[in-house]
């Protein structure tokens, strides 16, 4: 009964893949805890200096930073965030989606893109469809380093510095829940005001040691941190969509299972009633 045992090999095939699927589910759940643990620590800090920095640009400072001023955009710098690694679901589909919509908007008004791009899957895609790639950081892990961020994130920062780009954007995903994930794109320089109609007139803060000084230093981090906060909140995306896409597909390959072993059986019936058939032809002839 050769198609019997064919069916019985794909079954045992399916079998396997089951095994490493509930075995990378399980994986995913236990990394995930860990990796929530970080991005709800790192957020209020990203949070809070968002709010700081974009009340700064609603100010009246006595030293305009670069960052502050809002220019002609002709080039723009983008910062992507995605995983190393595949196998979570359309995670990384998604963001790059958005990140299309966004540069077919800048492509049709002329403007030119640089990317620096952090995680494998953000590289390749970007060289697939030809952006200028001016920085790339890889294999950050499953706990990233803000020392990672900063190399990569100072050649746009640099490039804006010298008026080489206009913005800089930050495109990657938004841990929502276990069961969402959402991708996310915010402009990071010039950095946008607060909108808050209490910081409507003019004002201003008390800077110590002096305003140049203070924002030299706090925009610089202002821009490390969000990035730094991205790549946490990747992780984290990332481990909540592997477990639920090897979660899905345990599911699947089980549901496979139980189909090939239905179709097993019939085969073997109809293999047995063949045979019986052909026993009682046979009785019968003689």
């Amino acid at each position: 009964m050769a198609g019997g045992k064919e069916i019985k090999t794909k079954i045992a095939s399916v079998q396997n893949t089951q095994k490493i699927t509930a075995a990378m589910e399980m994986v995913a759940a236990s990394k995930m805890r860990k990796a929530q643990d970080q991005m709800f620590a790192t957020r209020p800090y990203a949070d809070r200096i968002a709010k700081v920095v974009s009340h700064v640009a609603s100010s009246n400072t006595e030293y305009q930073h670069p960052f502050l001023i809002e220019r002609e955009l002709k080039r723009a710098g983008i910062v992507a965030v995605a995983t190393d690694r595949g196998l979570c679901g359309g995670l990384n589909t998604n963001m790059f989606k958005k990140a299309l919509n966004h540069i077919g908007e800048l492509d049709e008004k002329g403007i030119e893109i640089e990317v620096v791009t952090f995680g494998n899957k953000a590289q390749g895609f970007f060289k697939r469809i030809g952006a200028k790639i001016v920085a790339t950081a890889t294999h950050l892990g499953d706990t990233p380093e803000i020392a990672q961020v900063i190399g990569p994130v100072q050649t746009l920062l640099k490039a804006y510095m010298a008026g080489e780009i206009d913005a800089i954007y930050l495109i990657g995903n938004e841990f929502v829940n276990t069961m969402t994930q959402a991708p996310k794109m915010v402009r990071l320089v010039p950095v946008e005001p607060a909108p808050d109609e209490n910081y409507a007139h003019h004002w201003d803060y008390i800077y110590e040691p002096g305003s140049k000084e203070v924002l030299d230093q706090v925009l610089e981090r202002y821009i490390e941190s969000l990035v730094y906060q991205a790549i946490v909140e990747n992780v984290a995306c990332e481990m909540a969509a592997r477990m639920i896409a090897m979660k899905n597909a345990t599911e699947n390959a089980g549901a496979m299972i139980d189909e090939l072993n239905l179709i097993y059986n019939r085969e073997r019936q109809a293999g047995i009633t063949q045979e019986i058939s052909e026993i009682v032809g046979g009785a019968a002839a003689v």
